[in-house]
């Protein structure tokens, strides 16, 4: 099977390492990834072949992430069945989630799409997308 057109990796750059990693690396390792590599400025998680990155290091800019703005609005994973979906929403709020648009959860996304849009505390939204077939 080729690899072709699958993700090969995500990088953000966030404000503040410590923050991102409390929320992000708790997030990611409920997902599956797996803590791979840890630098002064930055925390890498793998998953397969993909892996995501955050990064505070000397070349980011000053300033709010804003998600609305021009750029990347949100990351959406698969997060396993509707109830694994409703446990890592609960659990988020440990961790700094904010759960977005509540009054419309966990139908945000339209009647047939079930999922969880979270917030971290920079700004940075994630969709958790609950698989149809319940399949984790």
């Amino acid at each position: 099977m080729s690899r072709r057109g699958t993700l090969h990796h995500l990088e953000i750059w966030v404000p503040d390492l410590a923050r991102a990693e409390a929320s992000w690396g708790w997030l990611l390792e409920r997902l599956g990834y797996t803590l791979d590599a840890s630098w002064p400025a930055g925390r890498t998680w793998l998953l397969g072949t993909a892996y995501l990155s955050i990064e505070a290091g000397p070349d980011v800019v000053e300033g709010p992430h804003e998600r609305l703005r021009p750029g990347m609005n949100h990351v959406a994973f698969w997060a396993g069945s509707r109830t694994e979906v409703d446990a890592l929403v609960v659990e988020s709020g440990h961790h700094g989630w904010t759960l977005l648009f509540a009054e419309r959860h966990p139908y945000a996304g339209g009647p047939e799409h079930y999922a969880a849009y979270l917030a971290d505390p920079d700004g940075y939204e994630v969709e958790l997308v609950a698989d149809p077939l319940g399949i984790a």
